[in-house]
């Protein structure tokens, strides 16, 4: 759809040149007129006259009607007619087989790619869990949104950079070495890795409610650590050991890799660089012993650089990362996916950036989500209010090996296309509604298969993938297309282009997520109503067979984009 508004847009640029002498109008002012119909008997475009009428001081009926005149001579590429002040455009059906089929069967997993990017490099952050916490349910928002992004953006044709920014820094770890020195063994961690972490964590803030000096324990220990003592070194360095295990297991399920994993800790000797920078720009500022950056002249709260004791806290190492990231990877754009509650601390340090003189700025983006909660509470690994995302995935996995050992009990790799469709379908749900929406997650929702699911996306690729095997060779024969449904799915098809482009630029993944169930309800409409094996006229088997191969092409492409692996057979 993309290359057809193109087309249209130069078209009536060019009438409206010639026929109103509006030369300060562009294809591309013209373009962004253009919508969609709420009804497809209405057209697959419609240009609303109005904003052009106050332009060219001309009632819009008319300027629908002479444009409509213009498009008279396009047959090949539409058809035209005039509502009120709206110019309804209707694709026509060899456009979408000489443009569009042909187009997907050429370019291939490569269709709706652009090279937009070229040349440009963007640095992700995203997923980052703090060590010694295990992966929960709120943890999937910023790997599975993160990812999304970066393969939309390599799509587009960017160099992409995937950091995994480990949280392995800060006073959580003098806790964790405190509670373990108190009530742990190297033999109980070692056996229940990060699980048993995670009990200390929580006892020693049960404890901690009662005795406020494990508090100060804690803050002298993460102290020793910060200098480098080497117990203390030695107990961290296994703890983010111990965590790594679990991590791996879970980036591994989703099919993530990164490029980078330069924790918190990496920018430790990088910091003081940055605040002798703060203090030369005469930005620091002592308040109550701490070291902040005023910003209530951007009406912000201060933003707190080192503590009273000198300890660093996040938007010292943030502005340390961001600065090594600059210089390391010369970024275009470095993009950084996290909750929204944590949209006031980007914020603020984003503009001690921009103070510090760092004209690089305004290419760090802030991506922010919704938070997740269960039964209305905030998820939190202390109390343990939480779903953890294993646990989550095994119960889907195990969902799905049981639906296959029922539907199709000789299936090869039972294993392997349970985890893609059972974590699939928990990617997919979480995917789904607008990144910024809050979440109240519920289990039988997140694992359910029927309606808009991942696993129903995935088993409609798998249907096109079975109806070429039993197909064969498509024979070559003029392409005839003889029913609605094959016109629909050709229309879907061409608006991929445009749905990358928009996911791109608003940072939203659902726009896939949405667009892969709109494709996949067509294609079984299509698939219903319209025989393809069994088709008399060879042209229209033929022209089925493409169709489908095409709605095959692009549904993987889409669930690529969102993380789901496709098997070709479930």
């Amino acid at each position: 759809m993309l290359t057809f508004k193109k087309h249209i847009s130069e078209i009536l640029e060019h009438a409206i040149h010639k026929q109103f002498g509006a030369d300060s109008l562009t294809a591309k002012d013209i373009c962004s007129m253009l919508e969609y119909p709420p009804d497809s008997a209405m057209g697959d475009l419609a240009l609303p006259c109005f904003k052009l009428s106050k332009i060219l001081k001309i009632a819009p009926p008319k300027i629908a009607t002479s444009l409509c005149d213009a498009l008279s001579g396009y047959e090949t590429l539409c058809s035209a007619l005039v509502q009120g002040g709206y110019l309804n455009i209707c694709i026509a059906p060899v456009y979408l087989i000489e443009s569009i089929l042909t187009k997907i069967e050429s370019d291939r997993e490569k269709y709706g790619s652009s090279s937009q990017g070229s040349g440009k490099t963007v640095v992700l952050d995203y997923a980052s869990p703090n060590i010694a916490k295990p992966f929960h349910i709120g943890h999937l928002g910023t790997t599975v949104i993160g990812h999304s992004l970066k393969l939309l953006h390599e799509f587009a044709g960017y160099h992409c950079v995937g950091i995994n920014h480990l949280g392995d820094w800060g006073t959580q770890f003098g806790k964790l070495i405190v509670a373990y020195r108190k009530w742990g063994s190297r033999e109980k961690i070692e056996a229940g890795g990060i699980d048993a972490l995670v009990e200390l964590y929580v006892k020693f803030h049960a404890e901690a409610e009662k005795d406020d000096n494990l508090n100060q324990a804690a803050r002298d220990e993460f102290k020793k650590l910060e200098e480098n003592d080497a117990d203390n070194i030695a107990l961290w360095k296994w703890f983010i050991d111990i965590s790594n295990r679990e991590y791996d297991v879970t980036f591994a399920q989703l099919g993530i890799t990164f490029d980078s994993y330069a924790g918190e800790s990496f920018y430790t000797d990088k910091m003081p660089e940055q605040v002798k920078k703060m203090r030369e720009k005469n930005l620091l500022v002592i308040d109550d012993g701490a070291s902040i950056v005023d910003l209530s002249a951007y009406n912000m709260p201060p933003c707190l650089i080192l503590k009273r004791d000198g300890g660093t806290l996040y938007p010292t190492r943030d502005i340390a990362a961001a600065v090594y990231r600059k210089r390391t990877y010369d970024f275009d754009k470095c993009i950084y996916i996290t909750s929204a509650g944590q949209s006031l601390h980007f914020a603020q340090w984003f503009k001690v950036v921009e103070l510090m003189g760092y004209d690089w700025f305004e290419q760090l983006v802030h991506v922010p989500y919704g938070t997740v909660s269960i039964g209305g509470e905030k998820l939190a690994t202390r109390t343990g209010n939480v779903v953890l995302l294993k646990k989550l995935f095994a119960q889907a996995i195990e969902k799905v090996r049981a639906r296959i050992e029922e539907k199709n009990p000789g299936l090869t790799d039972k294993d392997a296309v349970a985890e893609a469709v059972g974590v699939g379908a928990v990617v997919f749900h979480y995917l789904y509604n607008s990144r910024i929406k809050d979440i109240n997650f519920v289990m039988e929702d997140a694992l359910s298969f029927e309606g808009n699911t991942g696993p129903y996306a995935q088993y409609t690729y798998a249907r096109t993938c079975s109806v070429l095997e039993k197909a064969g060779e498509i024979p070559k024969a003029e392409a005839k297309i003889t029913a609605s449904e094959e016109g629909e799915v050709l229309k879907i098809l061409s608006r991929f282009p445009e749905k990358v482009q928009t996911a791109l630029a608003e940072y939203e993944p659902s726009v896939i997520t949405r667009y892969a169930i709109e494709l996949c309800t067509a294609f079984n409409r299509f698939y219903h109503n319209c025989p393809i094996l069994t088709a008399e006229d060879a042209a229209v088997r033929a022209t089925r067979l493409r169709i489908t191969k095409a709605c095959g092409i692009v549904i993987k492409s889409a669930l690529r984009l969102i993380c789901l692996r496709t098997p070709e057979k479930i």
